[in-house]
């Protein structure tokens, strides 16, 4: 067994990069190129970290695990508490994969200002990391709310001509529903404790309580997954950022709100999640048709990725809320697929858009011809969007979709169009960006993938893949959590309809 704070080591150690950074002097070449290195070096020591500390991850358990403990604010009760179980495990492991990738794709694409951008990203991670391991109330608040300063400049320097209006849609809007969550917060902390595991297992809270809760931290994590109606900040933020400002908000900042209705909602407020479900499970078919419908009339690459991601989050809410052991095991695995295949997605917009500084679909045309590697490996993030079996898409889509039959057929009827739909427009843009007539001499010209290019890519091919012929590596590790949480929440409605 661990016996260091492996956590606490993984949520600040990019710190120490940024320290070394901020130490680097020289001019200006220098500068960029050592803070290029410092902060690559970084993230893949802090990955190799992580993959440490999941080969030494007890799957058979659902407790809590690696647990750090000790007094925060003890005049408040506030403790830094730390801890993993199997739901929390992968997010981890993607914040860590998912963060050297943004780097490599960021490496000749970031020319002005690359020390302050490495800094934001390394930042980034310890604010992500840390969300995931939290297990005092409000420090998972501080780490949660944290990630949208250092994003917030990296769309808002870094990004497309409209940066400064999306970044400030992006910031307004998710901190407009994370102060109801502090509200809530704070009630918990006077009534019941900050400490996570103490507050479910207390199971007092009333049912007309409850509601409010669970409005409250609703009104965060929909915004922040994002959730119909509150999307539109997403397609801004996702076409004014960087490549790698999308692949990180795509791939790991969206999976926040699933991560809290896992954490807060379900098992915390059991009794209104059950009365709410019904209302969560049509929204989430409404996000998953309308926006597929969106995506469908769209033009830039980037702006129909972005409302995909939308709909393939529709499946993750639908999946939790069925509260069924496929259901919600399946939602955590999209979650986690969709990280990737987003992820990758976006890169792949990337390099092309590196070469022609265009996102504009019409603009493209038989890269097949000239760029046939390129044409491959997107071919394969494609249809692990469609959902293709023997792909990651497919095996969550799947379980969540299993999980809505059980619950009410006709949601899930409605929610399986959405994988039609989905088929739909992300063959009409393969069809168009990577088929038919070369119109344009300059896409006719660009080249095909590059050494670093291929460095990225092939690990998320690899990734994809497997995921989709052995799921059960991760399924295994999650289930006994997801069993225990489906536990909690049904000792929760016993306890509070009266029945022991």
């Amino acid at each position: 067994m661990i016996n260091f704070s492996i956590l606490s080591l993984l949520t600040f150690l990019p710190l120490v990069g940024v320290v070394f950074i901020l130490l680097t002097r020289g001019n200006e070449e220098r500068v960029t190129r050592n803070s290029r290195r410092v902060a690559l070096y970084t993230t893949i020591f802090n990955f190799i970290l992580s993959i440490y500390m999941l080969v030494n991850f007890d799957g058979t358990s659902a407790d809590f695990q690696f647990v750090e403990k000790t007094e925060w604010f003890p005049a408040l009760g506030l403790s830094y508490s730390m801890g993993i179980d199997g739901i929390s495990l992968f997010f981890v492991i993607l914040s860590t994969f998912l963060t050297p990738i943004c780097l490599l794709a960021s490496w000749h694409s970031i020319k002005t200002r690359v020390k302050e951008y490495m800094i934001a990203f390394l930042v980034l991670e310890t604010f992500m990391i840390g969300t995931f391991c939290a297990l005092d109330i409000v420090l998972f608040y501080v780490f949660f709310e944290s990630v949208l300063i250092p994003m917030f400049i990296i769309i808002g320097v870094w990004g497309g001509p409209r940066r400064v209006y999306s970044s400030y849609k992006f910031f307004l809007y998710t901190l407009l529903g994370s102060v109801l969550m502090l509200l809530a917060i704070i009630w918990l902390g006077m009534n019941v404790g900050t400490d996570i595991p103490t507050i479910i297992e207390a199971n007092s809270i009333p049912f007309h309580v409850q509601l409010w809760l669970w409005l409250a931290f609703f009104a965060s994590f929909a915004v922040k997954m994002p959730m119909w109606p509150v999307h539109t900040w997403l397609p801004d933020a996702h076409v004014e950022a960087p490549t790698a400002g999308s692949v990180i908000l795509a791939g790991v900042l969206l999976k926040m709100g699933g991560y809290g209705f896992l954490r807060f909602s379900l098992p915390m407020f059991p009794e209104a999640s059950e009365y709410f479900a019904p209302m969560i499970m049509w929204m989430s078919v409404i996000a998953i048709i309308y926006t597929s419908l969106v995506a469908l009339v769209q033009e830039d690459m980037k702006k129909l990725i972005a409302y995909s991601s939308v709909a393939h989050m529709g499946f993750v809410t639908l999946g939790l809320f069925t509260m069924t052991t496929q259901g919600v095991e399946g939602g955590i695995f999209q979650m986690l697929s969709h990280g990737i295949i987003s992820a990758a997605l976006f890169l792949c917009v990337g390099v092309v858009y590196d070469r022609l500084h265009t996102r504009d679909i019409a603009r493209y045309g038989g890269l097949v011809k000239n760029m046939p590697k390129y044409a491959t490996v997107f071919m394969i993030f494609m249809l692990g969007s469609v959902g293709l079996p023997g792909t990651s898409g497919f095996v969550g889509e799947f379980l969540t979709l299993m999980g809505a039959f059980q619950v009410n057929t006709i949601i899930a009827v409605f929610a399986t169009t959405g994988v039609v739909l989905g088929a739909a427009y992300m063959l009409v843009l393969y069809r168009r960006v990577i088929f038919g007539e070369q119109k344009n001499k300059d896409a006719a010209a660009m080249p095909d993938l590059t050494k670093i290019e291929y460095g990225y890519l092939v690990p998320l091919v690899l990734i994809v893949l497997w995921l989709g012929i052995a799921p059960s590596y991760v399924m295994d590790k999650v289930a006994p959590s997801v069993e225990k949480l489906i536990g909690q929440y049904e000792a929760g409605l016993t306890i509070s309809k009266g029945g022991k």
